[in-house]
């Protein structure tokens, strides 16, 4: 379980929130994925053509703001980026889709009724989660690319959040740890979706699950040797960051 400090840097550094406008700049949601999610996928890097806000900075938002409910979804429809000014609603009704300035549905959200503010739980619920996908990458997504003999385009990887969604059976307790407990690869072409399972976990017992689900581009046969240089470079980025912070 990851440690909840002090010294744990709060959400709110990393958007802007102003009469229901959301927005983020590339720094924002670059310092977030590195920072907090110790997520390194180019795709975050301020310099990104292709640039995309984190869908787990989206997520730790809707938390903050709209708290935990006993059951929710979020399906990302579309890439947000530092252009993107996101119609952020004050009260979120069981089924919602959130738009940009050109009234393009960028999530939806379905949401059980009952829900908890409760801070503690929600931050610790919202750690876990962004670092669990941290470690999405090279920990679990190269050995499901093996087992199915397919991998990213080492020159232009792609790797996108699709939806996730998270059961609490209870919403009462003070804290959570996250345990994943398998994934699954389906490719079609070049095509390929990841979906990872976890528990959520308190004094040993289950008290919630959750499911994330990621879409892959680019796929081509697996090899061995791309794959160590890709997984070789990432890692630099990441020691390279850690060194310099």
């Amino acid at each position: 379980m990851t440690d909840i400090s002090p010294n744990t840097p709060s959400i709110d550094a990393y958007y802007s929130l102003s009469d229901s406008r959301l927005s983020f700049t590339r720094q924002q949601a670059s310092d977030f994925a590195k920072q907090v999610a110790g997520d390194f996928n180019p795709i975050h890097d301020t310099d990104a053509a292709r640039f995309c806000v984190p869908g787990d900075l989206l997520f730790a938002v809707l938390l903050k703001h709209h708290g935990l409910s006993r059951d929710t979804r979020v399906t990302f429809e579309g890439m947000v980026t530092d252009a993107s000014q996101l119609h952020f609603p004050a009260d979120l009704d069981t089924q919602a889709s959130i738009t940009d300035q050109h009234d393009k549905v960028m999530l939806i959200v379905e949401r059980d009724a009952e829900v908890t503010h409760d801070a503690a739980l929600i931050q610790a619920l919202t750690l876990q989660y962004v670092t669990f996908s941290g470690l999405t990458f090279p920990d679990i997504l190269v050995e499901l690319m093996r087992e199915n003999d397919a991998m990213i385009n080492p020159s232009r990887p792609l790797v996108i959040y699709r939806d996730m969604r998270i059961t609490m059976e209870r919403l009462d307790v003070p804290t959570v740890a996250l345990e994943y407990t398998g994934g699954t690869m389906s490719v079609d072409g070049k095509k390929g979706q990841v979906e990872l399972n976890f528990d959520l976990v308190f004094e040993k017992s289950v008290v919630g699950r959750g499911l994330k689900t990621m879409v892959l581009g680019g796929l081509r046969a697996y090899d061995q040797a791309a794959v160590d240089g890709i997984v070789a470079d990432y890692m630099a980025i990441k020691t390279a960051h850690s060194q310099s912070v």
